[in-house]
This record gives C-alpha cells, sequence and structure tokens, in this order.
C-alpha cells in the first residue's frame, strides 16, 4: 500500500510542477523584461501594430555607438539581457526590440511575414529613434533579419555580427519538404514545455541542461498556456514558412561591411529536418563546416568558433562569449 502511494505521489511530481509554470498573454502580458519595454506604434499593411523594445542607454563611459539585437524564433528580447547588460557597461546604447509576431509585440491575424517587411519595421523604429548607424547583432532566425536587414540598409550597418544564425543552408534546396501553414499551425497548437526543452535540449545544447535555461522555456510556453494560444501558434507557423522559403545564405556574397561570425560548434539545429528522410536529415545543421562556408562566402567576415558549444553561447557560456563579442567589435 505504501508503495502504491509513493508511485501515485511521485507520479503526480510532473504535473503539479505543470501547475505551477506561469501563463501569460499573447503579448507576453504578466512576464517581467529586465528593462521597461517601450512601444512603437506604427501602421503596416493596413493595420495599427505595436513592437515593443527595450532602449538602454550606456551605464559605462559612452563611446558614440548603437547595437540592435535581433532575437531568435524560439527566443524573445529578454533572452537578451546579459548581453545587455555586458554591452551598456561597456559604452554601448543597445536597442533590442521584439519583432511583430513575437513575444511583447503585436500578434497580427492577417500579415505577410516576410523578412524584408520585419526589416523595415526595425528600420521604421530607428528612424524614430533618431538612429542612422548601427551595429547589428542578429542570433538563430535574427541572424537571417540581421542579414536581410544589412542588405537591404547597408548604409546604416557599420558592422554586422551573427550568432549561431540559422539560414547557412538552404533546407529546401538540401532536399526538406515544404510544410503549409496550417500543417504547422496544428503543430504548433501541441507546443508545451516539455516539447520546447526536449527541442532545445537536442539541438541547442548537445544533450546537457541547465536550470536556469528553464525560464526562458517557460517565457515561450507560458504563451501558449495562455488565453492567446491560438494566434501565438499561428503567427509562429507563418513564422515558420517565412524562415524555410525565404533563404538569405544565397546573398552573402552581397555583405559588404566588417561581419563577425561567432559559431557554437555543437549546435545541429536544422528547420524542418524532422520531416526530411534520413540521409538528409543527418547532412542538415553541421555548424563547424556552415561556419566555414559562410565565412569564406562573406567579403569581410571575421570566423570565431566556439567548438564547444551550443545554439546560444551567449546563454551557455557568457564569459567566454561576451570576451570573444567585445573584442570582435573593438577589431571592426
Amino acid at each position: 500500500m505504501s508503495s502504491l502511494m509513493l508511485a501515485t505521489g511521485l507520479a503526480l511530481i510532473p504535473s503539479l510542477q505543470a501547475d505551477e509554470r506561469p501563463v501569460y498573454g499573447p503579448q507576453l502580458e504578466g512576464f517581467s523584461y529586465p528593462h521597461p519595454i517601450k512601444r512603437f506604434e506604427f501602421s503596416s499593411q493596413r493595420q495599427s501594430l505595436t513592437m515593443g523594445y527595450m532602449d538602454v542607454a550606456p551605464t559605462g563611459k559612452a563611446n558614440g555607438r548603437t547595437i540592435v539585437l535581433m532575437h531568435g524564433k524560439n527566443f524573445c528580447a529578454a533572452t537578451w539581457q546579459e548581453s545587455i547588460a555586458v554591452l551598456s557597461q561597456n559604452g554601448y546604447r543597445v536597442i533590442a526590440p521584439d519583432q511583430i509576431g513575437f513575444c511583447s509585440s503585436s500578434k497580427p491575424l492577417g500579415y505577410q511575414f516576410s523578412f524584408a517587411q520585419l526589416a523595415y519595421n526595425t528600420e521604421a523604429l530607428l528612424q524614430s529613434l533618431d538612429i542612422d548607424q548601427v551595429t547589428v547583432i542578429g542570433h538563430s532566425m535574427g541572424g537571417m533579419l540581421a542579414s536581410r536587414f544589412a542588405l537591404n540598409y547597408p548604409q546604416m550597418v557599420e558592422q554586422l555580427v551573427l550568432v549561431n544564425p540559422i539560414g547557412l543552408e538552404d533546407w529546401q534546396a538540401e532536399g526538406v519538404p515544404y510544410a503549409a501553414i496550417d500543417t504547422m499551425y496544428e503543430g504548433e497548437l501541441q507546443t508545451d514545455f516539455e516539447k520546447i526543452k526536449g527541442y532545445q535540449q537536442k539541438f541547442y545544447y548537445d544533450g546537457n541542461w541547465k536550470p536556469e535555461y528553464d525560464q526562458w522555456v517557460n517565457m515561450l510556453a507560458g504563451m501558449y498556456a495562455g488565453s492567446g494560444k491560438e494566434i501565438v501558434a499561428w503567427n509562429q507557423a507563418q513564422t515558420s514558412e517565412m524562415v524555410f522559403t525565404q533563404p538569405v545564405i544565397h546573398e552573402f556574397d552581397k555583405l559588404s561591411m566588417p561581419t563577425l561570425l561567432l559559431i557554437g560548434g555543437k549546435d545541429r539545429t536544422a528547420p524542418g529536418a524532422n520531416r526530411a528522410p534520413k540521409e538528409v536529415a543527418e547532412r542538415l545543421g553541421n555548424y563547424p563546416e556552415l561556419g566555414r562556408r559562410a565565412a569564406a562566402t562573406i567579403q569581410k567576415a571575421t570566423l570565431v568558433p566556439f567548438p564547444e558549444l551550443g545554439h546560444s553561447p551567449q546563454v551557455e557560456a557568457p564569459e567566454v562569449f561576451h570576451k570573444a563579442l567585445l573584442r570582435g567589435l573593438k577589431d571592426r
């Protein structure tokens, strides 16, 4: 009897933990950002939208440079919190927006998502702040967006930094089948804490996990658990299709500004690999090779490999990452 009670009690632990996990609104209402969220209100595609962003002044001696941080698809501007602290301490002004469709920003039901549109929105935000020269740092999907921003607005970008960007290979050209937005939406509706954690543990952190990563999983899972689950899932499906169908790798030779590639070698991120034939999936996401290939294509590229780190070196090993980042920013 006591063994049965013990087994029953242990079985209840995961559900109790799940019940205690945070629930957030569709624009991350209830989540605490490391700095105050400001709002850029604008009209796009015949609708009124609002973009949440942090604007953090230098806490150290100002060096006159502004950095724009672009988050990944499974991340938010808040995930940059340690980078924001380090950069501001070293004299940089830091702008960290949540892109439309993500995190604290509007979740439009009808919106044609494209990297060009998100870059256009970001340029409008910077113009509203009277900023005309920036260093752009993009992580994961944000690397694809940062590349598109640099291609479309090269006069604004004094330096480009790509942190484990996805899109260093063209998955569709490699043989990954297309998935319709409706199909991806049905999959997104099944998203929860455990699914997000499992994916990140496998592809981002080489099977390893640290308790401090949970906060970023809770950040995402909380939106799926809240009242805005359907619109959150819909925008995620739309942006997944955007990532798959809008590669930037074929234009890397047109990037003219100094570009710093910070690449964690344990990363194996490859969107769509789960629906690809086994022989295709096995060759995707080889970041050591992808990083070298990208560095050889970009005119003024500097490659800094982190062989023992994964998809998010700024989260996994902040001291190592920020030392390399600050050196790369200084050496431009």
